[in-house]
């Protein structure tokens, strides 16, 4: 098994191609694509764009409230200012019906994106993904997957979906015990697939952002012990280090589609 890259003879490419995608963020249109010349697309998470950080003007926060606003949340946030943030965001939510409003944006937005997965596509979720809505919209030949495997091609895939707790309050976190147990029902695998990277400086840092994001130390855990070929993530937008190897394993931030339109592709 090799990524995209010819291997040593020069051949690039092989009986089975896996094309992965992680933070589509709404980038519907080249969605529909990222399943070309591949033998199935895997989607790694983070289908809804409720703010672009680098378009203020696109996701349901400024659909609903403005890019006055929503310049003012990307400060509040970027400068770690969450208290002030969650205030403001109250203060714009007084009178209206949240939880309304938002899932129907993400009804929307849903309807658009799994209309455009190719088939097959497999798919887990990220933290910013409601995974109750999703069975509305999976059509055959999607299969979602969190805590689970598949064998594609004849390799095994381990999927693991979600985020970690973080004061950003995504819809999709949950507690380091629950994603861990997740990570342990997986068992061995050829291909560990998750939305959050493991817990390793290089891969959690955003270069823009300038933070950590979370990673999961279970991932790491599991990636040291089980040593699959590959560990395959997104979340980090632009990571300070997109490919690193802990131990046999190659790790791999398959990039943040949303900017790039461009799937990660591997093959053996």
């Amino acid at each position: 098994m090799r990524g995209s890259e010819p291997d040593s003879r020069g051949r690039a490419g092989g009986s089975t191609r896996i094309h992965v995608v992680s933070d589509v963020h709404g980038n519907t249109e080249a969605l529909a694509r990222a399943g070309d010349g591949a033998d199935a697309l895997i989607c790694l998470g983070d289908l809804v764009l409720f703010l672009d950080y680098a378009d203020h003007s696109r996701g349901i926060f400024p659909d609903l409230f403005g890019r006055e606003n929503a310049d003012r949340i990307v400060a509040l946030r970027t400068a770690r200012r969450y208290d002030e943030a969650r205030a403001f965001g109250r203060e714009l939510w007084a009178g209206r019906d949240r939880n309304t409003e938002i899932l129907g944006a993400v009804r929307k937005q849903y309807a658009e994106l799994f209309a455009a997965f190719p088939t097959p596509t497999y798919a887990t979720y990220g933290n910013v993904d409601v995974p109750d809505l999703w069975p509305e919209y999976a059509r055959p030949g999607t299969t979602v997957l969190d805590g689970e495997r598949v064998e594609i091609g004849g390799r095994v895939f381990g999927f693991v979906g979600g985020g970690l707790k973080t004061p950003m309050n995504t819809p999709y976190e949950i507690s380091d015990e629950e994603y861990a147990a997740k990570v342990e029902a997986l068992g061995p695998v050829d291909v560990l697939c998750s939305h959050i990277p493991p817990e390793v400086p290089e891969l959690t840092y955003d270069t823009v952002a300038r933070r950590f994001e979370r990673g999961s130390r279970a991932l790491l855990e599991a990636i040291r012990t089980t040593r699959p070929r590959y560990a395959l993530f997104g979340h980090v937008h632009q990571p300070l280090v997109r490919r690193m190897r802990i131990g046999t394993t190659e790790c791999v931030n398959v990039g943040h589609f949303a900017s790039t339109g461009t799937p990660w592709a591997l093959s053996w």
